[in-house]
């Protein structure tokens, strides 16, 4: 895949990208990933600055390969996260969840390249715009934060892939091999895995979230909170809830005051299966087992290589 546009601007061996989760995708798992051949990702969303300086400082300590940042632009702290990507030289920030004009072209001016995560097209041509070097279109079948259009990866890439002239990545639903194919197949450059990923020895998800997710089955997630800031969650006590208030015609501030603070950490890293926010996506279905990072990206391609054999043998209609 050396003449893939992703593999060439990341300077990685294999198209895939470990999503930057917040509570689950620390040093471990960020350099797991890149030193099996994708680009791991930390997920800063979730780290005061000086957890994040020790999270850098071990990563470069752990790959020699490169490696990412996810950071939510409306994160409070976020000029003290620039300065330190800028201070440990990390090499490909992603960013979501605000607006990319304010910080592209000042990490690029320092030699960064940026990744900005969208959910339509809308968001992805406004992302060009602004000069980021590719976009990842999430579809609604995602985990974690998500777009209240609920565009499936189905749409959205193929979509995003014609309106744009920058690399695609596609995220939300993959989770192996065939997922990938398809994937590319639908014009990505790349794709982006989050739960599979979860579900992995060096993730910093609590082993009951880790276990909760091997055992979910399909209709165990659900897109909620759109008034406030659309997530998927596994389904629990806290979600209930949360369902009740929404059919009872919630408004902001009673969803706020529900979700209060500190649900998610509560939930992914804490461990706790009732209270605890757990944001995961709808390809969990299919995850049966926890397996070393490494494993994961292997597998993936060992499955992309032989479907996309098995397809060469297809008659032409």
């Amino acid at each position: 895949m050396s003449s893939n546009p992703i593999t060439q601007l990341f300077n990685i061996k294999y198209p895939i990208i470990q999503a930057g989760m917040v509570w689950c995708a620390g040093w471990e798992l960020a350099s797991a990933v890149s030193n099996a051949g994708g680009l791991g990702i930390i997920g800063a969303g979730s780290m005061y600055p000086n957890v994040l300086e020790t999270q850098l400082i071990k990563c470069r300590e752990a790959t020699n390969k490169p490696f990412g940042v996810n950071i939510p632009l409306m994160y409070p702290a976020i000029s003290d996260h620039m300065q330190l990507l800028l201070k440990y030289k990390v090499p490909i920030v992603f960013t979501s969840a605000g607006n990319p004009r304010i910080w592209t072209k000042h990490l690029q001016a320092h030699g960064v390249i940026v990744v900005h995560v969208v959910s339509s097209t809308k968001f992805a041509l406004k992302a060009q715009a602004a000069g980021v070097n590719a976009i990842v279109a999430e579809g609604f079948e995602a985990g974690g934060h998500n777009g209240k259009e609920e565009t499936t990866t189905l749409c959205l890439v193929p979509a995003v892939k014609q309106a744009v002239k920058i690399p695609v990545i596609a995220a939300g639903g993959i989770a192996t091999g065939r997922a990938m194919l398809a994937a590319m197949a639908l014009g990505a450059d790349a794709v982006q895995i989050g739960t599979r990923f979860v579900a992995s020895e060096e993730s910093c998800a609590h082993h009951n979230f880790k276990h909760t997710v091997v055992n979910a089955t399909e209709g165990d997630t659900k897109l909620c909170l759109k008034k406030l800031v659309a997530v998927r969650l596994l389904k629990n006590a806290f979600y209930q809830k949360v369902a009740a208030a929404e059919a009872a015609g919630a408004e902001n501030a009673e969803l706020a005051q529900l979700l209060g603070r500190g649900r998610a950490k509560k939930g992914m890293f804490e461990g706790d299966l009732e209270e605890g926010e757990l944001e995961i996506g709808q390809i969990s279905a299919i995850i049966n087992n926890i397996k070393p990072a490494a494993k994961i990206v292997h597998d993936i391609i060992n499955e992309f290589n032989e479907a996309k054999s098995a397809l060469l043998k297809i008659p032409k209609f």
